[in-house]
């Protein structure tokens, strides 16, 4: 399906960014990756202009254009309590200054048809305590996604995915934690690789602006103390 396809992948290492890269080549695309972690990928911090700058012109010099852009690379989750004024700023660079300026960048290279997916969270609309950096930044993610959509019409679909519980260490989970899911599991990176081609294909010609929940269910079950056996233990 997507034979002769280039697709640009940040964060895509490890977790959902790698099984997404590992899914695009099996489908016959050439895929581009940065990560900070060590590999045989683009090493850089997309945190820092110069490095979206080198990376954008890096992956224009060996392809014609880019089909698809996937700002998967996560944020830093810091508390309020103990996060300092630059590591949220750093948070908010990763998780949305960052795909914002790819996005630019690679504008004029865009082909026909292309798409910019980006990750965002189901933590974008709902918290635990001490994530702020996080979920700033997902929330961010999430309305740059439809203001771009806007902006790029007739030229780029944009879209968001909003994963739940993904489990990237390949961890299995059993009981309370699988059933808290009505799909009844943990999700695993798969899943979201799978919505970031489809969002990609011509199947998904006539999404754009949206974002799609993939998280099983999970933020669906509505969770009381003490009903169906749930306790909140104070």
């Amino acid at each position: 399906m997507f034979k002769d396809k280039v697709a640009v992948i940040t964060g895509g290492a490890h977790g959902i960014g790698r099984a997404t890269a590992e899914a695009f080549k099996k489908q016959g695309a050439t895929v581009f990756v940065i990560d900070i972690a060590q590999g045989d990928h683009f090493v850089g911090d997309i945190s820092e202009k110069d490095t979206l700058e080198r990376f954008a012109k890096h992956v224009l010099e060996n392809a014609d254009g880019v089909d698809y852009l996937i700002n998967n690379a996560p944020p830093a989750m810091r508390g309020i309590d103990s996060c300092s004024y630059e590591e949220f700023e750093q948070a908010l660079s990763v998780g949305v200054t960052a795909p914002f300026y790819l996005t630019k960048l690679f504008l004029p290279a865009f082909k026909k048809g292309a798409a910019v997916i980006n990750i965002s969270s189901t933590r974008s609309s709902m918290s635990q305590p001490q994530t702020e950096s996080y979920t700033a930044a997902k929330g961010g993610i999430s309305a740059l996604t439809h203001a771009m959509a806007v902006s790029l019409a007739g030229k780029v679909r944009v879209c968001s995915i909003s994963p739940g519980w993904i489990d990237t260490y390949g961890n299995a989970y059993s009981g309370a934690d699988a059933l808290q899911h009505p799909s009844a599991r943990v999700g695993v990176p798969e899943d979201i690789a799978r919505t970031v081609l489809f969002l990609c294909s011509e199947n998904a010609a006539f999404i754009n602006g949206e974002d799609i929940t993939v998280d099983g269910g999970m933020t669906k079950l509505m969770i009381y103390h003490n009903d169906f056996g749930w306790k909140l233990e104070e």
